[in-house]
């Protein structure tokens, strides 16, 4: 049985806020269920704790949001990334010394391969994970989606920067998956995105986040539309906007739309027509009590997990593309349009049904399953090629 070093930027909590937690998570989970070892090492939010105290190395606490972040804070994180050549996120992460890093490392006893979660902390401290095989997890393919937010930035500034962050993370990302004896993404179309297909050295892995399906007996309607989310992220805020200015307009007049987590001022003053709830006690009492769910990505790579939560719930939704990229089996009350228009169509007739009294929530467990299913097969077919180099004593270049 290996032992994995897990690097991360935040170590799971018990309280995921976040995607990105959430998808941590089921990884290592997925990697015990293989079979694996696994040691977590990263940071945690401030005044947080880890879920699993004895396997899991401590490196700090960090807050690392743009949106909780004063001027000062982003102006100091921005001149260290400039001095330092890193990418703005590597940098936030540059609050220990490698020295500290490579005790917290050794700490961890005798381990066969790091498994690199994400580019932050694999970027902030590069050289500290070359003395060992490495499994690299790459979220989303993150230099495509720094170009997608420069493109929409209004700024000349912030384009300037999001340009410089997709120009590091292209470079970040080609050394990362080089080295790997194993990348898996969270969708297959990014394997050709990272330039990885045909080397048999990449999987996607389908995701699950744990949501609590007993909570959907017996729901109460209060809401017509809800929208749940981190607005301040870019990738998000590009799909509420989408959503706001091209698929609201056609929508039922009498149609509410509640948009629930940390939500830039100047889009709440922008939309005095939309309730914007801030962040709620519990996210999903909240979408449980909304009659239909709008899945409005429209930037970004990887897999949305938001869209996994809401079928794993078994909730009526209406889908982008973006949405359900790294999804094979779509349930039957999820409707597809891309066409702002045929979006809202399909949202008024949803609503309409609800409102007359039909239930068109779904048991989510058979997607559950086999979400689950393909995640474990996946996960044993890149742990089987690393153990295999590591009884060779090769690592994959």
């Amino acid at each position: 049985m290996a032992h994995l070093l897990f690097v991360t930027s935040l170590v799971p909590d018990g309280k995921p806020t976040t995607g990105y937690e959430i998808a941590n998570k089921a990884i290592i989970d997925g990697l015990v269920r293989a079979g694996a070892r696994v040691t977590v090492i990263g940071f945690t939010w401030p005044g947080s704790a880890p879920l699993d105290p004895g396997s899991t190395i401590v490196l700090g606490e960090v807050d690392v949001r743009n949106d909780t972040a004063n001027l000062s804070q982003k102006l100091r994180w921005l001149g260290k990334a400039v001095l330092a050549g890193l990418t703005v996120s590597s940098v936030k992460l540059r609050i220990i010394s490698r020295e500290r890093l490579r005790r917290a490392i050794a700490s961890a006893g005798p381990f066969d391969a790091y498994v690199l979660n994400g580019v932050p902390l694999a970027g902030a401290f590069e050289d500290c994970f070359n003395d060992k095989p490495q499994v690299f997890i790459a979220h989303n393919v993150e230099h495509r989606s720094a170009r997608e937010n420069a493109d929409a930035a209004t700024s000349p500034i912030q384009k300037y920067l999001f340009n410089r962050e997709s120009n590091l993370l292209a470079k970040l990302e080609r050394r990362l998956c080089g080295k790997a004896s194993f990348v898996f993404t969270l969708a297959d179309e990014d394997i050709d995105a990272l330039g990885l297909t045909g080397t048999g050295r990449a999987a996607a892995l389908p995701l699950v986040t744990g949501a609590d399906t007993a909570k959907m007996t017996g729901r109460k309607i209060q809401r017509d539309l809800g929208l749940i989310g981190t607005w301040t992220w870019q990738p998000n805020r590009i799909g509420l906007e989408w959503f706001l200015h091209e698929v609201a307009p056609h929508l039922e007049k009498n149609i509410a739309i509640t948009v629930a987590g940390s939500t830039p001022a100047d889009l709440k003053a922008a939309w005095p027509n939309v309730n914007f709830a801030g962040r709620v006690p519990d996210a999903v009492d909240f979408v449980r009590s909304c009659a239909v769910i709008p899945l409005i990505s429209r930037a970004g790579s990887g897999v949305q997990l938001k869209t996994i939560e809401t079928f794993e719930m078994g909730l009526p939704s209406v889908a982008t593309a973006l949405s359900i990229r790294g999804i094979a089996d779509l349930p039957d009350n999820c409707v597809v349009a891309d066409d702002p228009v045929r979006f809202a169509q399909a949202i008024n007739a949803m609503v309409a049904r609800v409102r007359s009294g039909e239930d068109l929530t779904r048991s989510g467990e058979a997607f559950r399953a086999a979400q689950l299913a393909r995640l474990d097969q996946q996960m044993l077919l890149g742990l089987s090629r690393l153990e295999t180099q590591l009884t060779s004593g090769r690592v994959a270049a």
